[in-house]
């Protein structure tokens, strides 16, 4: 047990949570949050308060944001929107089919070099339909921006982690949010839930499967592997019948009696399992 709270870099950004420490932030206090490139400015948006989980392993809490940050956050921005609008110039005047997803800037000791590792470095995220040579387009940024300029192209799962959203479930997207590694989904996976294979149904904002395929999939496969395939016969306590469904959510399957052709719905569990058990029981 111990105290948490919540951080975001951007408005409506993803939640980074941390152990408070010693401060006591409220919501919309500027914080420092310690990263691979040194402490950042981010806004509190959930105030510190204790959880029951175990908070040994969260990142700390580096301090309350003064003046000093806070310019500095704000040459950072600056730096990265000048960054952006040089970027999307620059590919129209290259004829690059790129598009810029996000662009990181660490600051350093300005200087008149573009390249020398103290000083300032900006990174630009983009996505491209095959690889781009953009040799020429790194040059031209570089003397541009007069900093070290970094490409790095995304695929289409890390630019929507990147650029964030709503998913057709109406939350925010997974990858933004919580996930930290992406696994392999297939449509396998959508075949064993029984869902439409319509690439509209199933694909996420990225235009790849929806990684929440994954989630369930185990379920799904534990509740097939035990259940009555539809079409057997099965014995029930409200009688003989067929298998015409399976509601795996509620670990249920759906009968047609063959007394009266009714439906009804039992739990698993209560079914006599399979075309064997239906036979033990009748030529018995």
């Amino acid at each position: 047990m111990g105290m948490l709270c919540a951080v975001a870099f951007n408005r409506y950004g993803r939640l980074f949570y941390l152990d408070p420490g010693e401060f006591s932030p409220r919501v919309g206090d500027k914080v420092l949050v310690p990263t691979d490139d040194g402490p950042e400015v981010a806004e509190c948006v959930w105030a510190a308060q204790w959880v029951d989980e175990d908070t040994s392993g969260f990142p700390r809490l580096a301090g309350f944001a003064q003046d000093v940050d806070l310019r500095r956050d704000e040459i950072v921005r600056q730096r990265k929107a000048e960054a952006r609008i040089a970027a999307n110039r620059l590919i129209r005047e290259h004829q690059l089919p790129m598009k810029v997803i996000s662009v990181d800037h660490t600051p350093g000791q300005e200087t008149e070099q573009p390249d020398w590792g103290a000083g300032p470095r900006t990174t630009i995220y983009f996505t491209a339909p095959h690889r781009v040579d953009f040799r020429s387009l790194v040059r031209d940024l570089g003397a541009t921006l007069h900093c070290r300029v970094e490409l790095r192209q995304l695929s289409a799962r890390d630019s929507a982690k990147v650029q964030g959203g709503i998913g057709s479930c109406g939350r925010d997207l997974c990858c933004s949010t919580f996930l930290t590694e992406f696994e392999p989904v297939s449509i396998r996976m959508a075949k064993d839930q029984d869902l439409p294979l319509n690439p509209m149904r199933i694909s996420g904002a990225c235009g790849r499967l929806m990684c929440c395929l994954k989630y369930e999939h185990p379920m799904y496969q534990d509740f097939h592997a035990t259940a009555p395939a539809i079409g057997e016969q099965v014995s029930t306590p409200e009688g003989d019948g067929r298998v015409v469904g399976h509601s795996v959510p509620k670990d249920s399957v759906v009968i047609r009696l063959n007394a009266d052709g009714s439906r009804t719905v039992c739990p698993k569990a209560s079914v006599c399992g399979s075309r064997k058990a239906y036979e033990e029981k009748h030529l018995s």
